[in-house]
């Protein structure tokens, strides 16, 4: 089944950059210029991934995710945002509304289409080996329907905050420092900046904090996180 991705990019030849590549690699791409359109091509169709511009005229990056987390059948279409801002707290910023990988410009289209492909690998379901429930108290996570719940109330999770849950509780009672998570969770071909990890951790803590839950993904000074209801 081919991979749809819908490119959100004010700039013509990124654009047009983008949907080059994209088709020679096997993709659909839908391109488009601002975040209005990108929000009424979501209302009819939805892509298997987002590329998602920072600085658009009108609704800026930033707000076009807020308003995709928000939306129930949007929330869980993962997204990488394409910034040429290059600072830390940029970075930051954008992984903590949502998006779930970054890539700064100018970038090599080799690049852009290995991380694209990682980013969907993450997201594809778990190995069959591993279709199970695990579960800590109430907190149950279902691998074959890919759902998190505590008791009869469903929490959503983006696709690297479910995986980042799920190697957690298949291991808990150890403590992890953010290069291995990073290998364990993202893969060791990715290349991407070990602080991210707290990023997520911070939003998977932030979704079970509702729930009474957040605890259990606990700080280990000078080594990293671990998971347990200690």
């Amino acid at each position: 089944m081919t991979t749809t991705i819908l490119a959100v990019e004010d700039d013509a030849a990124i654009r047009d950059m983008l949907n080059f590549t994209l088709r020679q690699s096997g993709f659909i791409c839908e391109a488009v210029s601002d975040g209005e359109k990108g929000l009424e091509w979501l209302k009819q169709q939805q892509p298997d991934l987002i590329l998602l511009d920072w600085m658009l005229p009108g609704i800026d990056g930033i707000e076009f995710i807020r308003r995709l987390r928000a939306n129930e059948f949007l929330a869980s279409i993962p997204v990488i945002m394409l910034t040429a801002k290059g600072e830390s707290e940029d970075m930051v910023k954008g992984l903590s509304v949502g998006a779930d990988d970054y890539i700064n410009k100018p970038f090599a289209p080799v690049e852009l289409v290995a991380r694209i492909r990682a980013l969907l690998r993450r997201c594809q379901p778990l190995n069959s080996d591993d279709s199970q429930k695990l579960s800590c108290g109430e907190l149950v996570l279902d691998t074959k329907s890919h759902r998190v719940n505590v008791g009869e109330q469903r929490i959503d999770l983006g696709p690297t905050e479910f995986r980042l849950l799920h190697f957690f509780m298949k291991n808990p009672e150890r403590a992890y420092n953010r290069s291995q998570l990073l290998d364990f969770v993202w893969g060791d071909t990715v290349y991407i900046e070990e602080r991210t990890v707290d990023v997520h951790i911070r939003r998977l803590r932030k979704a079970l904090e509702p729930y009474g839950h957040d605890h259990l993904v606990q700080t280990v000074r000078g080594v990293g996180y671990r998971f347990s209801a200690e």
